[in-house]
């Protein structure tokens, strides 16, 4: 039986001076221990894996996300890579290091003691559906759709999915400036992403200092508070600062 051939998949990179362990992973029912590669003050995270594609199942993701988590519990500066990068041979990582570490040594100072942090705002059905009907217009237009035939009212109908949009628009546009614009403040950068769902009112990434989580914290549960009947707050992190760092990570095609 052939030995299946083994490859390096990489988590992401961190600045350090010293050779640092990050423990085991288990993929795909393998253990391995994770190693860094180092070039001058950065390094990159990796483990020995069998070379194939890997999918993004939930147990990938979280096993990604863990070697992530616990590599920011003990450094400062971590970049995020994102999932499913393997490669054939540790000298090819490193070859990837030097390369990209005209990059890093930029990065560095900017994402030190930084991270990020995600908040997704939901519309309650009940709310979204409370706001439509105190709609004069929309309560209008949609008595005039109600009772015609599908081809009379089409047009009605087009103008009420208009309206709607226009309607859901402007909640988004007023929780933009009552709970986003508070955390901005408190934010070293902030991100406004496209929505992920229908319901979505506000999907947001924020860069923080560390020393500020515990001052962003309250200004989310106090926006929590003034929300809480009409929407749903998903609050997520801290995060290696995903949303704000855009590395050209190139994978050569082995």
């Amino acid at each position: 039986m052939s030995q299946e051939e083994m490859g390096v998949y990489i988590f992401c990179a961190i600045q350090t001076e010293q050779d640092d362990q990050f423990g085991a992973i288990k993929i795909e029912g393998l253990e391995q221990s994770t190693f860094t590669i180092r070039h001058k003050d950065a390094a990159i995270v990796a483990a020995e894996v069998p070379m194939k594609i890997y999918h993004p199942k939930k147990q990938n993701l979280l096993m990604h996300q863990g070697v992530v988590s616990r590599v920011m519990d003990q450094k400062d500066t971590v970049i995020p890579i994102s999932f499913g990068n393997v490669f054939q041979s540790r000298d090819d990582v490193a070859a990837l290091l030097e390369n990209l570490y005209p990059q890093f040594e930029t990065l560095f100072p900017e994402i030190k003691g930084k991270i990020e942090l995600g908040l997704k705002v939901i519309g309650k059905k009940e709310w979204l559906e409370e706001m439509v009907q105190e709609n004069p217009q929309m309560e209008k237009m949609a008595s005039a759709v109600k009772g015609k035939s599908e081809s009379a009212g089409y047009y009605d109908r087009i103008q009420l999915g208009g309206m709607a949009q226009k309607l859901f628009t402007s909640l988004q546009n007023e929780v933009k400036q009552e709970v986003y614009a508070p955390l901005e403040e408190t934010a070293e950068s902030a991100k406004v992403n496209d929505p992920s769902s229908e319901k979505m009112l506000l999907n947001a990434s924020f860069l923080i200092d560390r020393e500020q989580e515990e001052t962003f914290d309250q200004k989310v549960n106090e926006a929590h508070e003034k929300w809480k009947d009409k929407v749903e707050f998903h609050y997520s992190g801290p995060w290696p600062a995903y949303n704000f760092v855009n590395i050209r990570l190139k994978v050569e095609e082995g």
